[in-house]
């Protein structure tokens, strides 16, 4: 009798199978969508290597030492953290920065998150990796106003504990405490400050990463053309590009000053209102916008970059599902990496 009644069961839930429609698999909404994304940009690396400066714990920790101390500039107010703010995404918020004194530059401080990866540093492009832009401010008579290199290195060979941690990070020198390697230990730091987000996941398969909504952003953004300038590993930073391919950028921006952009490197009238391609890596986060800071929204900063560069009227709806597409870029910084060490005495 039991089995006859486990035989009965079993034949009841075969019925009621066979009688089942068959289940639909689920129509993908973005067909393609992950293969087309896999072609234009490219996960975060773990590491920003530079084969002429080795990362070593040695210098990460020099170079973040002195990223964080004042004493690099001449009154000892400012130091590199001031305008590039690790707590707030490698930016100060402000459209141009303070420096010695309360003076102000000119452009807007640009975040030190995956700088290591672009192909040249400033605005425009005057400094060719993140080593040589690390010595640069610190000689600007408006930012850190140090007046010359020898007065730096004085400084710092005064003080007992960078002499230790300068010898540590580059043993067998002579005189291991000299603006070059200044310059090699902050570059190493800021190589070690990488941060990967959900945009990632999604680039090595992980295609939960994103919701649809998020999707429907990234397929605006490429549909837009924004990956003309767009691409690669940081969404930017690989190129050169005219700031108003389609008009005049000040018309847009309201910016209080026109700026000639790597013209004032170069001195090659085709270099005026040339600019690198910034990176879109945390741009949620690394407000205001352009190279004078002169937009807060980014909203209306991706509305007036589409119609500069590529002469397109978004509408709002386009605006929104690139700007939720946008916030996927943003990554986490480094927690030990982000706050100030114990300063050498």
């Amino acid at each position: 009798m039991k089995n006859l009644s486990i035989l009965i069961i079993f034949a009841l839930i075969g019925f009621w199978s066979c009688n089942q429609a068959p289940q639909k698999p689920k129509a993908d909404p973005f067909p393609g969508l992950l293969d087309k994304a896999k072609s234009t940009f490219s996960p975060l690396p773990a590491s920003a290597d530079n084969p002429d400066n080795p990362v070593t714990a040695e210098k990460v920790i020099l170079g973040q030492t002195l990223y964080f101390d004042n004493r690099l500039s001449k009154d000892e107010s400012v130091s590199c953290n001031s305008c590039h703010d690790l707590q707030t995404y490698g930016v100060d918020n402000d459209p141009t920065s303070d420096g010695v004194g309360g003076q102000k530059g000119d452009r807007n401080s640009p975040t030190v998150l995956n700088a290591a990866f672009h192909f040249t540093q400033f605005w425009d492009g005057r400094a060719k990796d993140v080593e040589e832009q690390a010595g640069g401010p610190i000689l600007n008579p408006i930012e850190m106003a140090m007046p010359d290199q020898e007065a730096v290195i004085n400084r710092l060979a005064a003080i007992k504990g960078y002499q230790e941690m300068f010898a540590a990070a580059f043993p067998g020198e002579e005189q291991p405490v000299n603006y070059k390697n200044l310059e090699k230990a902050i570059g190493a730091f800021e190589r070690k400050l990488i941060t990967p987000s959900r945009f990632d996941e999604y680039l090595m398969g992980y295609e939960e990463a994103l919701n649809n909504e998020e999707k429907k952003g990234l397929q605006t953004f490429m549909d837009v053309g924004c990956t003309a300038c767009h691409s690669g590993t940081v969404l930017g930073g690989n190129m050169y590009q005219k700031f108003g391919l389609a008009g005049n950028y000040w018309d847009f921006t309201s910016s209080a000053k026109v700026d000639n952009g790597r013209f004032l490197v170069t001195n090659n009238e085709s270099d005026k209102f040339l600019f690198k391609v910034p990176s879109l890596r945390n741009i949620e986060k690394t407000h205001p916008f352009f190279h004078d800071g002169s937009i807060t929204d980014l909203g209306e900063a991706v509305k007036i970059i589409a119609k500069l560069q590529l002469n397109k009227d978004l509408t709002d709806q386009e605006v929104s599902e690139i700007v939720t597409f946008l916030k996927t870029l943003t990554g986490t910084v480094p927690e030990e990496l982000a706050k100030a060490p114990e300063m050498p005495v």
